[in-house]
């Protein structure tokens, strides 16, 4: 027979109860009974029965999470944030690759649907009303990351996309540089795309740099975009000395593209972006950017959602600090 957790309970001769609050980190209890807890259910190498712990709470102890992208580092580092919070707290993570333009989002939420699972994170992309329809009826907290809405029961967890791109291009300015180009992310998105934007035409004007619409280029976030949007840029505006990407993984694209041109960053060029991935430390010179705390932001995602899962409260928005991270892919000019 397996060991129950009443056989827990009675061999380290504490209450059911006290068992399944260690079982949850829920608290409420010494590191000396802890430990005792923890010593038995070694000892009798108790597993806990998920169906049966479903049956009395009512949870299945699973959360969906859903990208976009599910292959980028950006989803990546964010899911490893979430991993690591939802695991030390018993709950198990399903992860659905709603692809660029959200085409499988409603395929997806139906399938969390059936999978009954607790409560969702929805990274990246807008919260349009079909989704949150859904989402009402399966009657499951959702939390937003890298995104937000007016939705006054839904929070979210994210930087201040318009300023952190006023604080990079205003670094660029304080290095000298009043030729700046702009590779931003989709046209339109009002994500992350078009508070960047404004970002950057906002700094030009403050700094009295007229906005000249041949250094702006669109990408869509990716390594690829990043690479046809550097072409455009060197044959549009040659005389650029500074580029800024909306994305890490487009700022490496624009990287390859300028070596591969014969140039040299950043004595002929300097380019900076935006995440900090762990791909900006990777590339050669490593990647000056602005850091927005990925794994951070994804454990604090996390947090919220359980939060509001266990104790059924409403959770409030977060705007995390964003940070410049210096490192050599830009220089001064006089």
């Amino acid at each position: 027979m397996n060991p129950t957790i009443k056989d827990v309970a009675q061999k380290a001769n504490v209450s059911i109860a006290t068992v399944s609050r260690v079982l949850h980190n829920l608290g409420g209890y010494s590191d000396q009974t802890k430990q005792k807890v923890d010593q038995t259910i070694k000892e009798l190498q108790y597993q806990p029965n998920a169906i049966a712990r479903g049956l009395i709470n009512k949870r299945t102890q699973t959360i969906g999470v859903l990208f976009p992208d599910v292959s980028s580092t950006f989803s990546s580092d964010l899911l490893h944030g979430i991993g690591e919070f939802v695991h030390d707290r018993n709950y198990s993570v399903m992860v659905c690759n709603t692809d660029q333009d959200g085409k499988r989002t409603l395929k997806y939420l139906q399938l969390l649907r059936e999978k009954q699972v607790d409560g969702i994170i929805f990274s990246s992309e807008v919260l349009k009303q079909e989704y949150y329809d859904m989402l009402g009826s399966m009657k499951v907290p959702v939390v937003l990351v890298s995104s937000q809405t007016d939705y006054a029961n839904v929070p979210y967890v994210k930087v201040d996309d318009y300023q952190a791109a006023y604080d990079a291009v205003h670094y660029l300015i304080t290095k000298g540089h009043r030729s700046i180009g702009m590779i931003s992310g989709t046209k339109g998105d009002p994500i992350a795309g078009t508070p960047r934007v404004e970002g950057y035409r906002k700094v030009l004007e403050a700094h009295g740099i007229p906005f000249d619409s041949r250094y702006l280029v669109y990408g869509d976030f990716s390594y690829d975009s990043g690479c046809r949007a550097m072409e455009a840029i060197l044959r549009r505006t040659p005389e650029v000395t500074a580029v800024f990407a909306a994305s890490d993984e487009m700022a490496i694209g624009a990287l390859s593209v300028v070596t591969k041109h014969g140039m040299n960053v950043p004595e002929d060029i300097s380019i900076m972006g935006y995440d900090d991935l762990r791909l900006a430390r990777m590339v050669n010179p490593p990647l000056t950017t602005v850091r927005q705390p990925l794994y951070d932001i994804g454990m604090l995602a996390s947090e919220k959602l359980i939060g509001m899962i266990e104790t059924g409260e409403p959770a409030e928005s977060l705007i995390c600090a964003h940070s410049i991270v210096e490192r050599q892919t830009v220089r001064a000019i006089t």
